[in-house]
């Protein structure tokens, strides 16, 4: 196989017709998650010459689009719609894979799951991009740096320090790792046109179910939140000291419409953290942050002045193959330079909007 150096691509023609269209058809898979779902809004609004196909097992935080022309809406399983996944491939300009599971519990109590869903689901979207010549935008990870312990996580010098084989909680980093491998290895041998980003803890409405009460069955705003609702404690893992980098959704979708429009082929062949380095706190803060939100809410106000913080161990809360980093901290310097994008909302805002949006 004849591998052709980006530097010479960039010469082919394909790259540069693909930012010159005046419209995109895009395909989201997982069009109904937490990203899937603001992006769809967000594109429809803004967007107005963008059309989309879109696939997912539930329509729930979408239904209000379904109606919309410009969106193809199929109810199914990314592993069982493969003929109809290929034909859309085939038809579209630009492809989001956006199915994946990302919840730590999960990692640690079913990591097969995340290996069959997460990677060989996802590696089978890649390949039929490439066999069509199509673009991908692939959403990898923060977690891929797993316990770097750099200031600031660099996509080009940070190195990627995972834990041993028996704290499967690295299995979704490694799979995500090993795909951003693979994609990286097709840009550069098969003529593949490919961005990936990396989300660093993006928050917002519609992240998760806040009422669902398994302990790490929801992200960590979700979980809080949840648990104030419900009158219980905050459990915080090894008492919240570990950090983590907040970053409102509006602010990534608007990094990521950037991503997808990839105007003079700024996004071509690169990588992309997607993050705000400014809301970098620690999880014990993010749960006082809350406690002292909700109760500006006059229906919660008391459950909120009631809710007690716990420190509890890792293996309590997430079982034995859990294995945490005490901080990650996004360099930026890639999406400023090549996308001219910053994020510009405070965690305090972030945390109202989304207060204001589910209370």
């Amino acid at each position: 196989m004849l591998c052709i150096s980006y530097v010479e691509w960039g010469q082919f023609s394909s790259v540069e017709y693909q930012w010159k269209k005046m419209s995109l058809k895009v395909l989201i898979l997982g069009i109904n998650g937490f990203i899937g779902s603001h992006l769809l809004e967000q594109a429809l609004l803004t967007k107005k010459d963008w059309t989309f196909a879109g696939l997912d097992l539930h329509a729930d935080k979408i239904r209000n689009f379904l109606t919309d022309p410009r969106l193809q809406f199929r109810r199914g399983d990314i592993c069982q719609e493969t003929a109809w996944i290929e034909q859309q491939i085939q038809r579209c300009d630009v492809v989001l894979p956006l199915v994946a599971i990302a919840t730590p519990v999960t990692y640690v109590k079913n990591p097969l799951i995340i290996f069959e869903l997460d990677f060989e689901a996802n590696l089978k979207i890649v390949r039929l991009c490439v066999q069509h010549k199509k673009r991908v935008v692939f959403p990898s990870t923060s977690e891929v740096y797993g316990m770097c312990s750099d200031e600031e996580f660099d996509e080009q010098t940070s190195n990627f320090v995972l834990g041993p084989i028996h704290r499967s909680r690295w299995i979704y980093s490694c799979s995500k790792q090993l795909l951003d491998r693979v994609i990286h290895a097709y840009g550069v041998c098969d003529q593949l046109s490919y961005t990936l980003f990396r989300p660093f803890n993006w928050i917002g409405a519609k992240l998760d179910d806040p009422h669902n009460p398994a302990l790490g069955s929801s992200r960590v705003v979700s979980q809080f939140i949840g648990n104030i609702l419900r009158g219980e404690a905050i459990q915080l893992v090894a008492g919240g000291q570990q950090r983590r980098s907040f970053i409102d959704i509006d602010d990534g979708i608007e990094a990521l419409l950037r991503i997808i429009t990839n105007e003079q082929g700024c996004a071509e062949q690169r990588i992309f953290n997607i993050g705000n380095p400014k809301n970098d706190i620690s999880i014990r803060k993010l749960a006082e942050l809350l406690i002292e939100q909700m109760q500006s809410y006059p229906k919660y106000a008391d459950m909120a002045q009631r809710t007690q913080l716990k420190s509890v161990t890792a293996d309590s809360y997430y079982g034995k193959g859990y294995q945490d980093m005490e901080r990650r901290v996004p360099s930026i310097k890639n999406a400023k330079d090549y996308l001219n994008w910053q994020p510009k909302t405070d965690i305090e805002t972030s945390l109202r909007k989304i207060l204001d949006r589910l209370l």
